[in-house]
């Protein structure tokens, strides 16, 4: 007993055989390009609801915080020795994110608190370990230069290459802007000032760094009243 496409193809000549198995061929590698569009699709939304999640988790108070650290290092630089301001900066650098933490505690806006089960998070705060692992190669150079402000220059660029993660993070193109403009005009200011402005000429390359981020980095959406839960 023969099944039905045994007996619909004994039927035909041998080229129609062929065109018909070449069409459900074709067919069959369509659906396959649709499953794997409607794959891609989920994939982009899933990861836009991540960065969305770690967006609203975002706020300006980071680079306000930056502001105010490296606007107290330049105000510094006029006073104090280069040896001492490099102390400042290479321990300081560290107390602006707990100061970040504490501005937006002390704000009346409520941020949605980051959640660590979002990847997107976890790579971006995981990021951070990479400042760490590079100051030891910037305190090596400092003192074999015997170049305190070689610590200013490092701080400065350091703590801005965290802009590059943000950049994936929350799908900002500003804050690449910000980290190659600031590691730019840092080595800049650094080759080109005084030696006694030196730091004080970096920190003021950095506070604009910040300022254009303030001005130009993406905003967490407003939650709508429907993904509000009722209290």
């Amino acid at each position: 007993m023969t099944t039905n496409s045994e007996s619909d193809c004994s039927d035909l000549s041998f080229s129609d055989c062929a065109q018909n198995a070449l069409e459900w061929f074709v067919w069959a590698n369509h659906l396959q390009r649709k499953i794997e569009g409607f794959g891609e699709m989920d994939s982009n939304s899933r990861l836009n609801d991540l960065r969305a999640d770690f967006l609203a988790t975002s706020t300006q108070s980071m680079p306000i915080a930056g502001m105010i650290f490296w606007a107290i290092i330049a105000v510094a630089a006029l006073c104090v020795k280069p040896a001492p301001l490099a102390y400042m900066v290479l321990f300081g650098s560290g107390m602006i994110f707990p100061l970040g933490v504490m501005i937006d505690f002390l704000t009346t806006r409520k941020m949605k608190r980051a959640s660590t089960q979002n990847p997107v998070t976890q790579f971006f705060m995981q990021s951070l370990g990479l400042v760490a692992l590079v100051w030891p190669l910037v305190i090596i150079a400092a003192r074999l230069a015997h170049d305190p402000n070689l610590i200013v220059l490092g701080g400065a660029i350091l703590t801005g290459t965290i802009w590059i993660p943000y950049v994936w993070a929350a799908d900002d193109p500003g804050g690449l802007q910000h980290a190659v403009g600031r590691s730019v005009l840092a080595y800049a200011a650094y080759l080109s000032a005084p030696n006694p402005y030196k730091a004080t000429a970096i920190s003021i390359v950095v506070l604009l760094s910040y300022l254009y981020s303030l001005v130009r980095m993406r905003k967490p959406q407003p939650e709508s009243k429907a993904d509000r839960t009722p209290a």
